[in-house]
């Protein structure tokens, strides 16, 4: 690493720095996504469960790390989840706008996994204090059959000028979520 690369690097945090700010000024919140900072990027289950789910993808595995780590630094801001889509703002040599589609889940879907569901809640307080139980739990966190989206049921749009169809952008809002 030369001495001319550093400068380079200074200058792209300081172009980052800039753009940031001009955001701020336009109204722009730029909340950073907390994480843990842990060795486990989630904590409870749900967060665990669409981990697990989109690391079973072949399509994302070469991207996933990357994303991950983006997540872990902090370049993850103003993530906002919405009814069949996600936002957020990602830095990396600039700042990137990525938005997730996510197609809702078939009518015929819900009734498959309803039916799977009947009779396997063990109580009724249960339900209410949010414990599914274990055999509800393995049903709705199916990888194949469960409430979670295969990839196909996912497109991800980011500004950055990686022409695949999952940029490191775009995994660290998937983990973001």
């Amino acid at each position: 690493m030369s001495w001319a690369d550093d400068e380079d690097k200074d200058e792209q945090q300081a172009r980052l720095q800039r753009e940031l700010e001009r955001r701020r000024k336009q109204g722009a919140a730029l909340i950073p996504l907390e994480v843990a900072k842990s060795t486990k990027l989630a904590r409870q289950f749900w967060g665990q469960a669409w981990q697990r789910h989109l690391e079973s993808y072949a399509d994302y595995e070469s991207r996933l790390p990357r994303g991950r780590s983006y997540l872990r630094q902090g370049h993850v801001f103003d993530l906002e989840i919405n009814e069949g889509f996600v936002t957020a703002l990602v830095t990396g040599q600039t700042v990137y706008e990525v938005q997730v589609k996510i197609q809702p889940l078939s009518e015929t879907r819900w009734q498959h996994l309803q039916s799977q569901c009947a009779g396997r809640v063990s109580s009724l307080l249960d339900l209410l204090a949010g414990k599914l139980g274990d055999d509800v739990m393995k049903i709705i966190t199916d990888p194949c059959e469960g409430l979670f989206p295969q990839p196909k049921e996912i497109k991800v749009i980011c500004t950055c000028p990686d022409w695949a169809d999952l940029c490191k952008h775009g995994a660290a809002v998937l983990y973001g979520i």
